[in-house]
């Protein structure tokens, strides 16, 4: 199953030295041990939030196999370390993940309507939604139907100072918006 894994830099989680490839362990429990992934990519953020710090990954769960229906986590007994994703590719993945499962429960970092960039990055979902950012933040947005039973429209920018201003709103579209109160 591919998922999605987050790491201190060097491939290192809880002490323990992960290396490209397989990686196998004993058990498989999510409250316990075994080794984590997400199936939501914007999960791998509530676990790794310094995104300056971390790095992300895309993996392939295998084995045994425990899932705690906290958020997406997986606890697997084999994990393939595919390859490294930047920040904007792990966004994107997400993006993808939330138009793909988009009655799913919500990552705790993706937030309704108006989102104001945090460690990097801002992730707002809603029928008009919004975000805004510092230099070289990203902003990730997802608008929704108006049922909120599916994503008409992704996009993914980086504040650039130039097409992208700081401190400023953008809606899906890149135009310019107020926040919502």
């Amino acid at each position: 199953m591919l998922a999605y894994k987050g790491f201190h830099q060097g491939l290192i989680c809880r002490d323990y030295q992960f290396s490209m490839g397989l990686n196998v362990t004993e058990k498989a429990n999510c409250r316990a041990n075994g080794f984590h992934c997400a199936a939501n990519p914007f999960d791998c953020l509530s676990h790794y939030p310094d995104t300056a710090h971390s790095e992300y990954y895309l993996v392939n769960a295998g084995g045994d196999m425990d899932e705690d229906n906290i958020d997406s986590k997986i606890s697997c007994t084999e994990l393939t370390i595919l390859r490294k994703l930047e920040l904007d590719q792990l966004l994107l993945h997400g993006l993808a993940y939330m138009a793909a499962h988009p009655l799913q429960p919500w990552s705790s970092r993706v937030i309704r309507d108006s989102a104001t960039a945090f460690n990097g990055c801002a992730v707002a979902r809603g029928v008009d939604p919004r975000a805004r950012g510092k230099i070289g933040d990203i902003l990730a947005l997802a608008k929704e139907n108006l049922y909120g039973t599916g994503i008409e429209e992704i996009c993914l920018t980086r504040v650039d100072g130039n097409k992208v201003l700081p401190d400023t709103w953008y809606g899906v579209d890149l135009k310019e918006r107020v926040a919502i109160r």
